[in-house]
């Protein structure tokens, strides 16, 4: 299990987007991530008609490292580290460590 997945808000706590916030947009491999708004690069693209692409320079979004990355806890708007908890029917469910809530509510 995951401490950050698809679809989580995060805010990222080092690097030149330190502080920045988003939703994770996709998990590639074992250790990088794509957050929507968070490490944008110019990328210049050739036109090829063949795919439907237009030509240009375009920005995009780059893996960055997870971690540079913090779940952000909505009780208290801040960045949090997770933590798991077996639940009694043996679920395993994440929690964040400051208060104990569940991530996933």
């Amino acid at each position: 299990m995951r401490k950050i997945r698809k679809g989580d808000n995060v805010v990222v706590i080092t690097g030149k987007d330190k502080g920045k916030r988003g939703t994770v947009l996709r998990v590639i491999g074992d250790d990088h991530l794509l957050v929507e708004g968070a490490n944008r690069v110019k990328k210049h693209q050739k036109p090829n008609p063949m795919k439907g692409t237009i030509g240009g320079i375009i920005d995009k979004e780059m893996p960055i490292h997870i971690s540079n990355i913090a779940l952000v806890n909505p009780a208290t708007q801040k960045a949090d580290r997770v933590g798991f908890k077996l639940l009694d029917g043996g679920r395993k469910v994440r929690v964040f460590k400051s208060n104990g809530e569940q991530v996933d509510a």
